[in-house]
């Protein structure tokens, strides 16, 4: 199976999992969504590294820190999006972390943008708000805004996977101390609010969720470390589009000539950004 194949594997995955996010957020809070999420893959991860006697040591403790608080709460604003906003709006929302990369790069490392990066700029962030002018009209500011939030720290927190990669860290061990990071942050905003209990109504959306989430995850790993980057990254956009038809599928959610515009900008802009 070529990295092609797994990243359309993954690209499904993390559209369904939007599904079942936006299906349990009716009786689960946002908190509680990210805690059971990140939860699954702290026992699933952690599990097999103690089945494979792998150490979990590390003298990258502060950057594995500075990433998991980054990517929790983006996490955290993503499923909030996902809960308020139609699912493929949040979706591509979260997909313009290429763009705050890209940005983030060149005000925090100083790095210089090629030409096709600084259009990939414009595009995207024309995108946006192509995209979020029926949102602001329709739901309100808030949800739009969050969302765009999601994006922005999501590619904050990829400032500190790259370093991580650079230092030598295993993937597993990144991905590991995100997840735990992300548990014990969502036990402690818990503790001070009622949980809501897993039932026979909610409980098949919350195991969706962990597997599918699960699945895609190990499946985009495997892609980038089987196929060429470029193209696997490219193919991660596909993300946007399964979200769309589920959309269609499950809410009848019906995209509208500017919406589908929008997405697209955004979608040639992170093409263009993992190009610089």
């Amino acid at each position: 199976m070529n990295g092609a194949l797994w990243m359309l594997l993954a690209a499904g995955s993390f559209g369904l999992m939007g599904v079942f996010v936006k299906l349990a957020s009716a009786t689960l809070g946002t908190v509680e969504l990210v805690f059971w999420r990140t939860a699954f893959a702290v026992l699933l991860l952690g599990g097999n590294a103690l089945l494979r006697r792998q150490s979990f040591a590390t003298p990258l403790l502060t950057r594995h820190l500075q990433r998991g608080l980054l990517g929790y709460v983006s996490l955290l604003c993503y499923f909030y999006g996902i809960s308020h906003l139609p699912l493929s709006t949040a979706v591509t929302l979260n997909y313009t972390s290429p763009l705050f990369l890209a940005l983030l790069s060149v005000l925090l490392l100083r790095e210089k943008l090629a030409p096709p990066a600084l259009l990939a700029m414009v595009l995207g962030f024309a995108g946006v708000a192509l995209l979020l002018k029926p949102t602001l009209l329709g739901v309100g500011l808030w949800p739009g805004v969050i969302g765009l939030a999601s994006g922005f720290l999501a590619g904050w927190s990829y400032l500190h996977v790259r370093e991580l990669g650079q230092a030598g860290e295993a993937e597993w061990r990144t991905v590991f101390y995100f997840a735990l990071i992300s548990t014990l942050g969502g036990l402690l905003l818990m503790l001070g609010q009622d949980w809501q209990p897993l039932t026979a109504a909610n409980l098949p959306w919350v195991l969706g969720l962990g597997v599918t989430a699960m699945i895609a995850q190990l499946a985009m790993t495997r892609a980038y470390k089987v196929g060429r980057k470029l193209l696997v990254a490219n193919l991660s956009y596909l993300t946007v589009v399964f979200s769309a038809l589920f959309g269609v599928l499950v809410w009848q959610h019906v995209l509208s000539i500017g919406e589908l515009a929008a997405m697209g900008l955004i979608i040639l802009s992170g093409i263009l950004a993992s190009r610089r």
